[in-house]
């Protein structure tokens, strides 16, 4: 089946470009100019995807990720931020507001294709549908669930992911730029910033003594070890 993908999206012209790329690409589109329609959409569909504008009528597209990201039946849609900001502290903003991607506009077709096909990509089902288990921390890739001493953590797509490749992966150092490629995919357009990103919001879902597993190594990278 066709990967169903929504674009909350003001401008005409560019919900029209966007409709035209994604749809020769074999995609499902949807569209919504606002958050209201966008969220009425969203709870009547089963997404894939979203591309969220940042500037919207009403509330802004920051807005509407930390909405999609605190619901229950949304927080796991992965999210692209389109926007004309490319300042990097615009760029750490979007993302911590839960996008999982940021696209400077004006962008390239085949670029934004290529970002959506490696998004879909990480945040596909895991492989490896074995139960982990480190420390406090329980995994099930099979059910999306994470406990963490007995209570449930809610993670985004691509926190799940790191935490997954951390715990069948500990002890080990592993680089920025391994990471974006062991856990993001080889060949996407993902500053090696992002990682301390999504690292700082896996901590953050993470109780005051488990978050201490994923642990920073000075002028290396990261690793899981306690």
């Amino acid at each position: 089946m066709a990967a169903k993908i929504l674009i909350i999206e003001d401008e005409k012209a560019v919900r029209e470009m966007l409709r035209f790329t994604l749809k020769n690409n074999g995609f499902e589109i949807l569209e919504a100019e606002d958050s209201n329609s966008a969220l009425d959409i969203l709870k009547k569909n089963n997404i894939n995807l979203i591309l969220l504008d940042w500037m919207l009528p009403g509330k802004e597209g920051i807005e509407i990720a930390r909405n999609i990201r605190t619901s229950g039946d949304t927080k796991d849609i992965p999210i692209i931020m389109l926007t004309a900001k490319s300042d990097e502290s615009d760029k750490i903003l979007g993302l911590e507001s839960g996008a999982d991607d940021y696209v400077t506009k004006p962008f390239s077709p085949k670029e934004l294709i290529a970002r959506i096909k490696a998004l879909l990509r990480r945040t596909a089902p895991q492989k490896d549908m074995k139960v982990v288990k480190y420390g406090n921390i329980t995994l099930n890739p099979m059910t999306y669930k994470v406990t963490d001493a007995e209570s449930n953590i809610a993670l985004g797509p691509t926190e799940f992911k790191l935490l997954h490749f951390f715990m069948t992966h500990p002890e080990r150092v592993y680089s920025r730029s391994q990471l974006l490629d062991l856990v993001w995919g080889r060949n996407i357009y993902v500053e090696e910033r992002t990682v301390d990103v999504h690292i700082l919001r896996l901590r953050k879902s993470l109780s005051s003594d488990s978050s201490k597993y994923i642990q920073t190594v000075r002028g290396a990278g990261y690793r899981m070890s306690n």
